[in-house]
């Protein structure tokens, strides 16, 4: 290290003539940067890409504003992308800036990052040992997501923090899908973020291309481009360089070859300064990138040859150690590459890399095959020999990088599997199945005897759970099953489906294997059930038949896991129940605790829903605390989810509140995004039944917003918003959260938890529109269906809109036919629905009122019995609603004004705090037929006079006109039956419609109906 630092300060003082000292153009670029800097030093997140060719000018750019943001009194972390190949540096410019910002900010570092070290330290390996910490699971890498966006808005709390990433069109995957956790989650502190990315890279089937597509939907996110100088600004850029005002004939020269690309007139200016003839260079880019480095003496000229190969960046002592050249030679050879201006120090002064990659990259194509093997050699087996040269958190990813590209199969095979063990602890799934693709590549390549000393153990995570045996050598079954893993974990599920077909076809016939083949199928059931291609029993049937009749292991509990999981979402009856104890008893054989606990959550999942709600909630609460005790935190947000929903089943809102908090607390202190995307889906719906609705909206908006990628978390909560939507008379959104949820969802597999809960808010949404043909379909199709243990939640409120929809559409010819056939479907509903708790009952009630009333049977003291059941509960809304029929049988009974007037004004007081607009309105309505005093007035203001006309200011004449509307009729038939003209009756039609205060005759229709405003008149 101090050789590294004299050798770099012995070379800062060399002069780089063909940078001009002056910032040329830019002034709008710049602009937006500082603005941006601006708004975050006010508290407001802000995210920029900078794009355009190379060579155009980005990096001075990101220079200029980097002094400008420092000179404000702002912290920068600066990282780039390291271009080694597919199998380069995970997460490369965010360890890099990250370590930049522990530098300048120790301390707030410190307790920023505190509590989840080991957890940063895969991102920042000098936190600690992340080897002692949960093994990889789903949330893992969305978990290490979560912290780093914690710690940069903890760091950027009390001061503002500018993170720069170069070179994006580099970046490994999990770089990639970090800046869009990042872009997309960063909700506070003073922070800017950019990040710089070659445009003219960018081809059609780039990587990043999809990434840039859908930050650009992202609001927060501005993208910026950089478009070649003007020959103005290659006038002021050229007498920067020279001191002087570039001769006419020059400016033209360089303008013209250069094409306003900024790198390009250094290159030429140079090339002009060192006396090359301007005509004498080729058209190939190549050539123009070469021509200084070939005007170099032969030492330096080996030694930007060596550097090309060693990385993005070589450390000093590395370099010494691979060039070989006496330590006076070497630093003469880098003082002319860097007075060249081809080479610079390293930003942290540990070694150099190129000044411009283009350079880099020319200077690697032109070296000769066999020159790169040997240079590749040379640094695998100095490294090797001496492993303290590089940091150990690049070490193995080098390494294997080295070797691969040295053609040395046997040295390869054991330092690609290496660095992929690396990379799964670091949770860079993306570039652990890259690393086991080349192992699988190299694999024939390898001799057998190099093959027979590699263990599973040392090198496939799975080994346990796919069952293959850790003392037998590695096997290529062994690697397909690592690689199907973190195929699947990285999210290239189709990856990871092929990657199962492949093995199952090796299996296929092995009657020696089942075990292996059993894993595979079990694999691939989950892979069809998330890429929408069938609901995965075929597979899991398979997979049960292959481990029938053999002892129990860790993969036989995995299968019945697997199978009791499946019956829990689609079909939790004895089937699953059953599934599900055999599960915790062959992982608790085993000794597998992690199944076990999986296997006990979804057991007392099915337990509540077979019956036994106190059994099964006590023993998802034990395998929640012994998940926490464990450090099992996937698990444990696990049982979060079940048990919140679970309570929510039983109607126990509150109590599913309180454990839906403690979740989200847990699963966002732990970074398990997904999780905390169920837990508060779970939330926003007991908060809507609750009556917590602006909360309820609030946690599912920022759910939607969160960046989670399940789409059936979406659909939850965009259902949840399609009720409030409904509820609040906004039929027009409600139908637009239906719709999206509807694609969220999917139709490939269909699961009850989620149709069923379609179904709901269709009938809902249906109901609410008056679309009465739409309500009978939704009905008639989940009578048909059925509802299967623990539906109940959703079958009992869409049975309730169904019917309710059918008694207010009573007397309403075009509600006649189909109306017997509906009523049969509202029964065939009620005797499948389970009531097994006090809310459902209460539904039930209501349910039974409202099917009295829509076949003009209802009582007031059948309403009084739901009024009573919903007065003991937690559902405001629900309560409102009975109480506004309770009042309305009460009134047309006769008597018992003051009582119906009482139930009036605590519906109303409800409807208004809710928001609950149609409700609030058929409220009113009903308390203005009645002649009752204002709702909002004290209890004993007197009764309104009664006028001598309908309440509504209906005449005698247009009671009769809207008797005619509410039977059908024409306005020309009107006229007929009245003795009137067409015209007279259509004024008088007119003059309803405004004085009912609706939009068409359906609705004056049913709202005469409902209201009973032709009660009593003459027929």
């Amino acid at each position: 290290m101090g050789a590294d630092k004299d050798a770099c300060a012995m070379l800062g003082a060399v002069e780089t003539r063909s940078v001009s000292p002056v910032f040329v153009g830019r002034a709008g670029e710049l602009t937006a940067l500082t603005e941006a800097l601006s708004r975050a030093g006010a508290g407001e997140p802000q995210a920029l890409l900078l794009g355009g060719e190379a060579g155009v000018g980005k990096t001075r750019l990101v220079e200029e504003f980097i002094t400008r943001a420092r000179a404000a009194g702002a912290v920068v972390g600066l990282g780039g992308c390291v271009e080694i190949g597919a199998d380069g540096l995970p997460f490369a410019p965010f360890s890099t800036a990250l370590r930049a910002l522990r530098r300048e900010l120790p301390e707030p570092f410190a307790a920023a990052a505190a509590g989840q070290e080991g957890e940063l330290a895969r991102l920042l390996p000098e936190l600690g040992d992340p080897t002692g910490h949960e093994p990889a699971a789903e949330e893992a890498t969305a978990r290490l997501f979560e912290l780093t966006v914690r710690l940069l808005e903890g760091l950027a709390a009390d001061r503002t923090v500018v993170l720069v990433l170069e070179d994006l069109h580099w970046a490994d995957a999990s770089t990639r899908h970090l800046l869009a956790y990042l872009f997309r989650t960063l909700a506070r502190g003073r922070i800017t973020v950019v990040a710089t990315y070659r445009a003219d890279d960018i081809h059609r089937r780039h990587p990043l291309r999809p990434l840039l597509a859908e930050l650009d939907r992202l609001r927060s996110v501005r993208r910026v481009e950089l478009a070649r100088f003007t020959r103005a600004e290659v006038h002021r850029q050229l007498t920067g360089i020279l001191a002087a005002e570039p001769e006419p004939a020059l400016l033209d020269e360089v303008f013209a070859r250069s094409e306003g690309n900024a790198f390009f007139v250094e290159e030429l200016v140079a090339s002009h300064e060192s006396g090359c003839a301007a005509g004498s260079l080729s058209d190939s880019l190549r050539d123009l990138l070469l021509v200084r480095v070939e005007a170099l003496p032969e030492a330096a000229q080996r030694v930007v040859r060596i550097v090309a190969e060693g990385g993005s960046t070589v450390e000093y002592d590395l370099l010494a150690a691979v060039a070989g050249l006496p330590e006076d030679t070497l630093i003469e050879a880098l003082r002319a590459a860097v007075g060249a201006n081809i080479l610079l120090a390293a930003p942290d002064g540990e070694g150099y890399r190129f000044r411009h990659s283009l350079v880099r990259e020319a200077v690697s194509d032109d070296l000769l095959p066999g020159e790169r093997s040997r240079l590749h050699r040379r640094y695998a087996e100095t490294l090797e020999d001496r492993p303290a040269l590089v940091r150990a958190d690049v070490r193995a990813t080098r390494l294997a990088t080295y070797w691969y590209h040295a053609r040395d199969a046997a040295r390869a095979l054991p330092a690609v599997l290496r660095a992929s063990v690396e990379t799964r602890k670091r949770y860079a799934y993306a570039e652990q199945l890259r690393l086991l693709e080349r192992a699988m590549e190299l694999w024939d390549e390898v001799p057998d005897e190099v093959r027979a000393a590699l263990r599973p153990i040392d090198y496939a995570e799975s080994y346990p759970a796919c069952g293959c045996d850790p003392e037998t050598p590695l096997r290529h079954l062994d690697l397909l099953a690592e690689a199907a893993v973190a195929a699947r974990l990285s999210g290239e599920r189709e990856r990871a489906a092929k990657i199962c077909r492949t093995a199952l076809r090796i299996l296929d016939g092995d009657e020696h294997d089942p075990l292996r083949a059993a894993w595979f199928w079990t694999e691939m059931a989950r892979l069809q059930s998330n890429l929408g291609k069938g609901d995965g029993w075929p597979e899991i049937a398979r997979a049960q038949e292959l481990v029938k009749g053999l002892p129990p292991s860790a993969v036989h509990a995995t299968v019945l896991v697997g199978a009791a999981g499946w019956g829990m979402l689609r079909n939790p009856g004895p089937e699953a129940l059953a599934a599900a104890e055999r599960a915790v008893e062959y992982a608790r054989f085993v000794e597998a605790e992690p199944i076990e606990l999986n296997a006990r959550i979804t057991l007392g999942t099915l337990m509540v829903s077979a019956g036994d709600p106190e059994g099964g909630l006590a023993a998802m609460h034990e395998a929640r605390e012994r998940t926490l005790a464990l450090g099992q935190f996937h698990e444990a947000a696990r049982a979060h989810v079940n048990l919140s929903s679970s309570l929510e089943a039983l109607g126990r809102s509150r109590e599913a509140v309180d454990i839906a908090t403690a979740g989200i607390e847990l699963a966002r202190s732990r970074g398990l995004v997904e999780a905390t995307g169920w837990i508060r889906a779970n939330l926003a719906e007991s908060l809507l039944s609750l009556g917590a609705w602006d909360r309820c909206k609030e946690e599912a908006e920022r759910l939607l917003g969160s960046g989670v990628s399940n789409s059936k978390t979406c659909g939850t909560a965009l259902l949840q918003l399609a009720h409030l939507a409904t509820a609040r008379g906004e039929p027009d959104t409600a139908a637009g959260h239906l719709a999206e949820a509807r694609v969220r969802y999917g139709t490939r597999d269909p699961i009850p938890q989620y149709t069923l809960p379609m179904a709901q808010a269709a009938t809902a949404v249906a109901a609410a529109a008056g679309h009465l043909a739409e309500v009978r379909a939704q009905l008639a199709a989940a009578a048909d269906t059925g509802f299967p243990p623990g539906t109940h939640r959703y079958g009992w409120p869409l049975v309730l809109a169904a019917v309710t929809a059918e008694a207010d559409a009573r007397g309403l010819p075009a509600a006649a036919e189909g109306r017997p056939a509906a009523l049969d479907a509202v029964r065939r509903c009620v005797r499948a629905l389970a009531a097994p708790a006090p809310v459902w009952q209460a539904h039930s009630l209501a349910v039974s009122a409202e099917l009295a009333r829509a076949e003009d049977r209802a009582t007031a003291e059948r309403w009084a019995e739901a009024v009573a059941a919903f007065e003991a509960l937690d559902r405001p809304y629900e309560l409102a609603r009975v109480r506004h029929r309770h009042a309305d049988a009460l009134l047309a009974e006769g008597g018992r004004r003051e009582e119906a007037a009482a139930l009036l004004r605590a519906a109303h007081a409800t409807a208004v705090r809710l928001g609950a607009h149609p409700l609030r309105e058929d409220v009113e309505l009903l308390a203005a037929r009645a002649r009752l005093a204002p709702l909002d007035a004290a209890p004993d203001t007197p009764a309104r006079p009664e006028p001598e006309d309908d309440a509504f200011g209906l005449t005698p004449r247009e009671q009769d006109v809207l008797r005619l509307v509410a039977a059908g009729r024409t306005n020309r038939q009107i006229a007929e039956e009245l003795f009137i003209s067409p015209k007279t009756a259509s004024v008088h039609v007119s003059n309803i419609l405004a004085k009912l205060g609706v939009a068409g005759r359906g609705e004056a229709a049913a709202l005469a109906h409902r209201l009973r405003l032709l009660d009593g008149s003459p027929a």
